[in-house]
């Protein structure tokens, strides 16, 4: 992963990130509300969360609207993203912010679950391996692990038909040519992994408790429990 360009692209884009979520995601509201609302169903409340590569706080806000009196750290390289976070969640004490690269350290408080949203998918399948591997070192039994990201479709020629789906969408939707162009800027930085796969890297870190609970094409999230059973 190239951490400085990553850094410089979002930085760039903070301010208007929030703005324009809804038209880069189709799916946005099954991919980040739908969603959270079914895994916050099905678990206990948590102490802690932490959200890797938070940006402004959007899937942190998702998490805090079922999980208000849980503490959140919000973990992001860009730090003119996390300023825009701070400025969600500023009437708000239960919110840490920590600038730094996730893929190096996690942070350090306990922490029963591990959010993370549009970001895993910048790193090489090595990196992403050995993230999964410090993520269940960090949880503890029965914490849970969701990534709600970005795939490749396992088929070059299914993953064709997805990218071009999803560029005609965007250039329909509103979006100045200034933020498409900077979409394909961004899209250099792409690391993509098919959905079977990173199950497959997350079972290999020891998770033995993986599934793709939501899949709209580009868009799916996979939560993964740290459990001795399947």
């Amino acid at each position: 992963m190239k951490t400085a360009a990553i850094e410089e692209q979002f930085n760039i884009v903070a301010k208007e990130y929030d703005a324009n979520r809804k038209k880069f995601i189709p799916c946005f509201e099954d991919f980040y509300d739908a969603t959270t609302e079914f895994i916050a169903s099905n678990i206990s409340y948590p102490k802690t969360v932490a959200d890797l590569g938070a940006g402004t706080g959007l899937l942190s806000y998702f998490w805090y609207r079922y999980f208000p009196k849980s503490q959140y750290i919000l973990v992001d390289i860009a730090q003119e993203m996390l300023k825009v976070a701070k400025q969600r969640f500023a009437l708000l004490d239960n919110f840490e912010y920590v600038a730094e690269d996730y893929s190096q350290s996690l942070p350090t408080e306990e922490c029963d679950v591990i959010i993370s949203a549009l970001s895993i998918h910048h790193f090489e399948d090595e990196a992403k391996q050995r993230l999964f591997n410090s993520i269940y070192d960090k949880l503890p039994d029965r914490g849970i692990f969701v990534n709600y990201d970005q795939f490749c479709a396992g088929s070059e020629a299914v993953n064709e038909w997805y990218d071009t789906y999803w560029e005609k969408g965007l250039l329909s939707s509103g979006l100045t040519s200034k933020d498409i162009e900077m979409w394909r800027e961004r899209r250099k930085l792409d690391r993509e992994c098919s959905v079977e796969q990173e199950v497959a890297m997350l079972r290999a870190s020891g998770f033995k408790t993986v599934k793709c609970v939501y899949s709209s094409r580009k868009f799916s999230v996979i939560i993964a429990i740290k459990t001795d059973r399947e």
